[in-house]
C-alpha cells in the first residue's frame, strides 16, 4: 500500500495498521485536527457516534476522526480525562471503551490485533505517573537579563579582574535583592 501522509509520525503509525480502506481520507485530514506540536503514537479504525472512522492516540488525547463526504465527526479524550480503558473482543473485532470525565465511550468494530495493542498502549500511558510538574518560571521584563545570567556575568568580571572582590559582593548582594 503506498504511502499515508507527509508526516513521519502519521506515516508511521498508519503502516503499523495498514488501516482498513475508507480510513485514507481520515488519514489525510488528521494533521488539521492535531494541536500545534502534537505527536501520533497509534493509529485503528473503529465505529463511534454512529460513523466509521479512525481512532488515534497522541502524545496528549485519544481522538476519533470522521471525514465523511456527507458528515465529519471529532471527538477527543484528553489523555489527563482518561480513568481507565476496557477492551473486549471476538474473534476478529472488538470494543474499546473509555471512561473518561464520568462518561463511557464505546468505539465498536476495532480490528482486534489494533484494538489490542491500542488499548494496552492507553493502559500504560495513563497508568504512568504524571510528569513532574516544572516551576513557574517568570520571564525577566524585555531587555533585562534574568537573575542566572546577570550573576554568571557579575562571575566572569570578577574571573577577569574588572572588578574587586568588595564590588563583587556589593553587586551581587543587589542582584539578589532585587528578585
Amino acid at each position: 500500500m503506498g504511502k499515508f501522509s507527509d508526516r513521519p509520525d502519521i506515516e508511521a503509525a498508519a503502516q503499523k495498521v495498514k488501516p482498513a480502506i475508507g480510513a485514507k481520507r481520515e488519514i489525510q485530514h488528521l494533521p488539521t485536527v492535531l494541536w500545534e506540536g502534537e505527536t501520533v503514537d497509534m493509529l485503528a479504525t473503529g465505529a463511534y457516534g454512529g460513523g466509521v472512522g479512525l481512532v488515534a492516540l497522541t502524545d496528549r488525547r485519544l481522538l476519533f476522526l470522521k471525514h465523511g463526504i456527507m458528515s465529519q465527526a471529532l471527538e477527543d479524550f484528553p489523555l489527563g480525562n482518561i480513568s481507565s480503558v476496557q477492551w473486549s473482543a471476538g474473534m476478529l473485532m472488538g470494543t474499546l471503551s473509555v471512561f473518561a470525565s464520568g462518561n463511557k465511550a464505546d468505539i465498536k468494530s476495532v480490528p482486534k490485533a489494533h484494538g489490542e495493542a491500542l488499548s494496552s498502549r492507553l493502559r500504560m500511558v495513563i497508568s504512568a505517573p504524571p510528569a513532574a510538574a516544572a516551576p513557574a518560571v517568570v520571564p525577566a521584563p524585555a531587555g533585562v537579563p534574568d537573575v542566572a545570567s546577570r550573576l554568571a556575568t557579575l562571575d566572569q568580571l570578577r574571573v577577569a579582574g574588572a572588578i574587586s572582590d568588595q564590588e563583587y559582593q556589593d553587586r551581587r548582594a543587589a542582584i539578589l535583592a532585587s528578585i
